[in-house]
């Protein structure tokens, strides 16, 4: 083993150690606005699952199994919703528990809320983190994808973000995420909505236990939360869903808000989902496949995102035999753990980690050659010194890149495979730093190589 090989690996495992820690409190943004760090500002590189059912159909040891599953495979945050999508308010949880002993007079079941703070602590000893949503949107307003019922104005809003703020102001391990899947109508008080209950929530903080917050939108051009939220002062960083399509270009959200100003931090809270029907048709397009949904991740990352989710179609919403499925999922959550992508998010996780963090921004200048917006597109980002750089190649094609901004001296080359985490050694013929050909191992659908460059000195 060379002493780049050796190296690369310690870092590696560095950053599985790292990672490993136990929650010492919120996650904060950084300093520079763009990424995100822990409460003793270690790098947070944001590895999430959706996990919308979570706490109204799963009991407590279905919790456990699903959270160490989570916690074995890399990710570090966990999203689901308190008064949940499929008919939360008036199907009961796991153990026969609705959220509300009395919607009328907004009286809450506590059994409902203990099942809630069960997981919460479940998930917090397991070192994950919480994305935590009061309500899904279609208790809003419901359209076409809702059960309801609309129970949300501005004034129980606020009221409510009081509540559930006020109960949960002590977790360490929560995030705040409004929205459910609901875009801001027009010539409505949906924007005033989520304002106020920002607002309540926001009141019940302290400096010991500071709050981060989002806002998770359906698909839309140009921005995610920054097209309503931006410049509110509970939006700490930007979210956007990019959809259930393959091919599509999700690194163009990611660039939208990067370029915002002011500067927040921002990621894809929704991709596509792994064994997900492509574009809602399973019957004429089949099912997304791990190379779609490594691709996005990668593209979104490279793109400057702060972090990645993660879907699998029937973990969502955690489908059983006995549920009532939604958009065909192909078998039960428990048998959906093992998907292919839920075993290698660790490998992007773990990459980013692996090198000083911070300071990296996103770079499509170091590709040289044209490129088409396609899924052959290669993505770069680097280190602001120029001590590393990564390139994402979606299908293996070769293509001549500009590496004139690295650091002077010697430049150590490696592949990364993201499908099994190893680095296999490689050296291009380097004449002339700004047009260095390059040829991934392998090549066509599938075939997706990471190339890391390291500045010798």
């Amino acid at each position: 083993m060379n002493r780049f090989n050796f190296l690369f690996s310690f870092l590696i495992l560095l950053t599985i150690t790292l990672n490993a820690q136990e929650i010492k409190g919120p996650i904060k943004v950084h300093p520079d606005q763009r990424y995100l760090m822990t409460a003793d500002q270690q790098p947070f590189f944001w590895m999430a699952d959706t996990a919308w059912e979570l706490f109204h159909r799963l009991d407590e040891s279905q919790a456990k199994i699903y959270l160490d599953k989570r916690k074995e495979q890399g990710f570090n945050v966990i999203q689901a919703v308190v008064l949940a999508e499929l008919d939360g308010i008036n199907t009961p949880n796991a153990n026969g528990d609705r959220p509300f002993s009395n919607l009328e007079t907004w009286e809450y079941n506590e059994n409902y809320f203990k099942h809630v703070d069960l997981i919460l602590d479940l998930a917090l000893k397991r070192g994950l983190y919480i994305a935590l949503l009061p309500t899904w949107g279609d208790k809003l307003f419901k359209n076409k994808w809702g059960i309801g019922p609309e129970i949300f104005t501005p004034e129980t809003a606020y009221s409510y973000g009081q509540w559930i703020g006020n109960r949960y102001k002590d977790q360490k391990n929560l995030i705040w995420v409004l929205g459910g899947d609901r875009n801001p109508r027009e010539n409505s008080k949906d924007i005033e909505v989520w304002n106020q209950m920002a607002k309540g929530i926001k009141e019940t903080s302290s400096p010991e236990n500071p709050i981060l917050m989002t806002f998770h939108p359906q698909p839309t051009a140009p921005g995610g939360s920054s097209n309503w939220f931006h410049s509110s002062d509970w939006l700490d960083f930007n979210m956007h869903q990019t959809g259930h399509c393959p091919n599509f270009p999700s690194y163009e959200r990611i660039n939208h808000d990067y370029g915002l100003s002011p500067t927040k931090p921002t990621l894809d809270g929704e991709p596509m989902y792994e064994e997900h029907p492509k574009c809602f048709n399973a019957k004429e397009l089949g099912y997304s496949e791990a190379t779609d949904i490594r691709k996005i991740m990668y593209w979104n990352v490279f793109s400057g995102a702060a972090g990645q989710t993660y879907g699998c179609h029937a973990v969502w919403q955690m489908y059983d035999l006995d549920k009532d499925p939604v958009n065909a999922p192909l078998k039960p959550w428990h048998q959906s753990l093992d998907l292919e992508v839920a075993n290698q998010v660790k490998h992007l996780k773990n990459l980013m980690l692996s090198r000083p963090y911070f300071d990296r921004i996103p770079d499509p200048s170091m590709v040289a050659d044209h490129q088409e917006e396609d899924e052959t597109f290669v993505s770069s980002t680097r280190s602001k010194n120029g001590s590393y750089a990564f390139f994402y190649f979606p299908t293996g094609k070769e293509i001549s890149l500009n590496l004139s901004k690295m650091n002077q001296g010697k430049l150590d080359f490696q592949w990364y495979d993201p499908r099994t985490g190893v680095a296999l050694p490689y050296q291009p013929v380097v004449e002339e730093k700004s047009n260095v050909k390059v040829k991934p191992p392998s090549s066509g659908r599938g075939n997706d190589w990471i190339l890391v460059v390291d500045a010798k000195d």
